[in-house]
């Protein structure tokens, strides 16, 4: 499952990184490390971008940066 994946609300742990070089070290330097949990805030009136909770800052993705992010799907909130 990807990030782009996560419902609103939902929460799950960052398995692992698709992107290389620029990119991945941007994603990792905003604290989307494997095994950090992430949840799903709010999400634009469009569908995209979407605001995740990491690390206690919220962080916004385009759908294309979520679509390289694996998570796994962790017991709690969830609609």
């Amino acid at each position: 499952m990807t990030l782009d994946e996560l419902p609103l609300d939902g929460q799950a742990t960052v398995t692992s990184l698709d992107s290389s070089g620029v990119e991945r070290r941007r994603l990792m330097d905003l604290g989307l490390l494997p095994g950090i949990v992430v949840r799903a805030e709010m999400k634009s009136p469009l569908g995209d971008p979407t605001a995740y909770l990491v690390r206690g800052s919220v962080i916004v993705l385009r759908r294309s940066q979520a679509q390289g992010i694996h998570i796994e799907r962790s017991a709690g909130r969830g609609r």
